[in-house]
């Protein structure tokens, strides 16, 4: 079996055995990326092969007791990550030669634990929008069809896997950024509950509390692996959390999935989406668990309500100061300054109502868990769409009202900063995958895993390649 047939959990076996050497490793995935990445685009920034080769042969001579957990494996780092002597450009030209000399905590962690960072996955601009684009480095092509998108904001991340250039990758999730790319590229990702995974320490760290960072790779067990590198608190974080040990292997028969499907009709989706997803949650019944679908429990107009101010207030106070310099703002993409805009726009009492929302939807959540251990919804309303689009501004014929609305199936999570493992659900009548998001109230990440996981070895859908890389190089 070849080394790009294995799962990174037993790669890492290998690596520790001494039966393959990280040099053997990274040149393998040089020659990998060479011959694939050129057709979609999913990693920027790759260092050259003599530093990387020589990174590899420095793993190689550390004595296996004091290896990490990721030692000798090669990993892309998503380009909103700071990475030491790496250009890291966050997809905008205002930081297009930008190479920093400190990493930020995760990719720290990532070297810390062994891992040879050999360059970054590609973004949109600054991470907005569930289309990998930027006028740095290009669109990144999704690996099924690479007229069409691989989604984002962690778009070059999941093509990377998909197309088996990496074995794991990181991502980040502000409103489906782990979850979009991760169901388009038949892959699997998990959203932890936030706090598990402790933002960069940094900044304003109290107030906007949307995004986190997770695991991505194609299979649960290489979740959990990536997971327990990423995930503990760090003491100049607040509201961290640990995460609480638990086999990833269970027996999941009798757990209680809710079906959400498309909130009562009030998101507009694709055909054959709902189909495609609801085929997915049989392989759940067949398991054991019992499936049901669910009325909506919340308005949805007023989860819109409250995610669009926070997201705003937040992008505003990220983003802010770009717009307020004549020499930077020209250089922000409009759906940046639409935002920012907007955030100052809003006024303390609609952040106090946009929260008061949060609150009682994380309330509803919380009681929804006691009957449920999962609940369940697409991961996207559309299918990947043609590249060269920006965002798609009708979905089932109903008109989008901003550049991210096609994704207001993902806010749910987002809100609540609850965990969603995302699962395969299988391919369209074009052949492009979709994917199904389980969720939990906020600590229940290892259940949704231990889901994830017995689906995983029931189903094997990762194992269905992209026709054009379906074979070794």
């Amino acid at each position: 079996m070849g080394i790009f047939a294995l799962e990174a959990g037993a790669l890492l076996a290998a690596l520790r055995g001494g039966e393959v050497s990280a040099a053997a490793v990274m040149a393998a995935t040089l020659d990998r990326i060479a011959a694939r990445n050129p057709a979609i685009n999913a990693i920027v920034s790759l260092l050259d092969r003599d530093t990387l080769m020589a990174a590899a042969a420095r793993a190689d001579a550390v004595p296996v007791a004091d290896r990490g957990a990721l030692h000798g494996l090669p990993m892309a780092v998503k380009d909103l990550v700071a990475t030491a002597g790496i250009r890291s450009t966050m997809g905008s030209p205002l930081y297009a030669d930008h190479i920093p000399d400190r990493d930020d905590l995760l990719a720290a962690r990532l070297r810390g634990a062994g891992a040879i960072l050999i360059g970054k996955t590609n973004v949109p601009e600054f991470g907005l929008g569930s289309q990998s684009f930027n006028p740095v480095f290009g669109a990144t092509r999704n690996p099924y069809d690479p007229t069409r998108t691989a989604g984002g904001s962690s778009g070059g991340a999941a093509a990377a896997l998909a197309a088996g250039m990496l074995w794991l990758a990181d991502g980040s999730d502000m409103m489906g950024s782990l979850r979009n790319p991760a169901g388009w590229n038949n892959a699997y990702s998990l959203r932890p509950s936030w706090g598990v995974v402790p933002a960069e320490p940094s900044g304003e760290m109290f107030l906007h509390a949307l995004s986190t960072d997770g695991p991505m790779a194609r299979c649960p067990a290489d979740l959990a692996l990536l997971l327990g590198v990423l995930a503990g608190p760090d003491p100049r974080m607040p509201h961290t959390r640990p995460l609480p040990p638990a086999p990833l292997a269970a027996d999941v028969t009798g757990r209680r999935i809710g079906w959400l499907a498309d909130w009562g009709g009030a998101w507009p989706m694709e055909d054959g989406i709902l189909e495609t997803c609801a085929a997915a949650l049989e392989s759940f019944a067949a398991l054991g668990c019992t499936v049901e679908e669910l009325a909506p429990p919340f308005s949805h107009d007023a989860l819109w309500e409250s995610w669009t101010v926070l997201r705003q207030f937040a992008v505003a106070g990220r983003l802010g100061a770009a717009d307020d310099d004549p020499a930077t703002r020209g250089a922000l993409k409009p759906e940046a300054i639409w935002e920012i805009e907007a955030g100052r726009r809003l006024s303390a009492a609609d952040i106090q109502s946009a929260s008061l929302i949060r609150s009682d939807w994380y309330r509803c959540l919380a009681g929804l868990a006691e009957r449920h251990d999962a609940l369940a919804l697409p991961t996207a309303q559309v299918w990947p769409f043609d590249i060269d689009t920006r965002w798609p501004d009708r979905v089932a014929g109903v008109a989008m009202d901003t550049y991210h609305r096609w994704m207001e199936v993902v806010i749910p999570v987002s809100l609540a900063g609850a965990p969603a493992v995302t699962v395969p659900a299988g391919f369209g009548a074009a052949g492009l995958p979709i994917g199904l998001q389980l969720f939990a109230s906020r600590g229940g990440d290892m259940g949704l895993l231990q889901l994830a996981e017995a689906y995983h070895r029931a189903t094997g859908w990762p194992q269905r390649r992209p026709p054009a890389f379906a074979s070794a190089p």
